[in-house]
């Protein structure tokens, strides 16, 4: 079984930026199903080669089910590597940044947070589909700093749930003190 170099491709889907999670799920089960390395118990080689294609089908199926990373893939796929340890200098978000911290730091309620958790979300497809409209026009510099944007909006919306989990985590602890 040959490795595809294309995602898209490995999972029989149109490349592009919005696609079908189901079909994209329902695709990767029926190939794991295929070649999960169990199969081929009484064939070590082949074996071996199912435990390498079973480990590509993970990581395309990770890339492509996170939007962050299916446009920096999709970047790659259009020869324009993205680096998302590069800044981002539009001062602008820097600063509307800045000030959704503050706000993820003074949050003391579930209300609080689910608010804040909403509004990222929102920003985040707001990104996504700028990606889009960039990724179309090639327009790659804005593009890139789409992406970069995306990937800080992810990390922060990460940081909003971990709050969520520790405030619901201490709410269950103090039900058990009353």
């Amino acid at each position: 079984m040959d490795a595809h170099d294309n995602y898209f491709v490995l999972f029989g889907l149109p490349v592009g930026f919005h696609l079908n999670h189901e079909a994209l799920a329902s695709r990767y089960r029926e190939l794991q199903r295929q070649y999960h390395p169990d199969r081929f118990a009484h064939h070590p080689e082949e074996q071996q080669k199912a435990v390498q294609w079973s480990s590509q089908l993970n990581t395309a199926y990770e890339v492509l089910n996170n939007p962050v990373q299916r446009a920096s893939y999709l970047l790659e796929l259009a020869r324009q590597p993205i680096s998302l340890n590069t800044s981002i200098a539009d001062t602008d978000f820097l600063m509307s940044q800045l000030e959704l911290r503050e706000q993820l730091d003074e949050a003391t309620s579930g209300e609080e947070l689910l608010s804040l958790r909403l509004e990222v979300e929102e920003w985040i497809e707001c990104l996504a589909r700028e990606f889009v409209i960039d990724y179309d026009d090639e327009d790659w510099q804005e593009a890139r700093d789409t992406v970069r944007k995306m990937h800080f909006m992810s990390n922060f919306l990460a940081d909003i749930r971990r709050h969520e989990d520790q405030l619901e985590d201490d709410d269950d602890y103090d039900d058990i003190d009353d």
